[in-house]
């Protein structure tokens, strides 16, 4: 990975300690409004790590990749990107 990694973690950290207050907040029947607004800030920062993430794997695995002359582990490279890209997108 990248130097992003740090900044990756802070992210995933940030969200999982979300998801954890979300839940509490559900248990004690708090304000739906509330949860969904802290439920849709948790989504941001999961997105957000997952845009690090691609960046990172793009600009160090994926090139890596298409600087070799072996045209399959290209092509899988390729598919690998299309089918996260396609999750991504659901």
């Amino acid at each position: 990975m990248s130097n992003q990694k740090p900044k990756i973690n802070i992210s995933l950290k940030k969200a999982q300690s979300l998801i954890y207050k979300i839940i509490e907040m559900n248990d004690d029947n708090q304000y739906c409004v509330d949860i969904m607004q802290q439920n849709l800030a948790a989504i941001g920062l999961l997105k957000s790590a997952h845009q690090m993430l691609l960046e990172s794997h793009l600009n160090n695995c994926f090139m890596r990749a298409m600087a070799t002359n072996n045209e399959k582990r290209k092509q899988e490279m390729i598919d690998e990107i299309l089918k996260v890209s396609k999750l991504a997108n659901k």
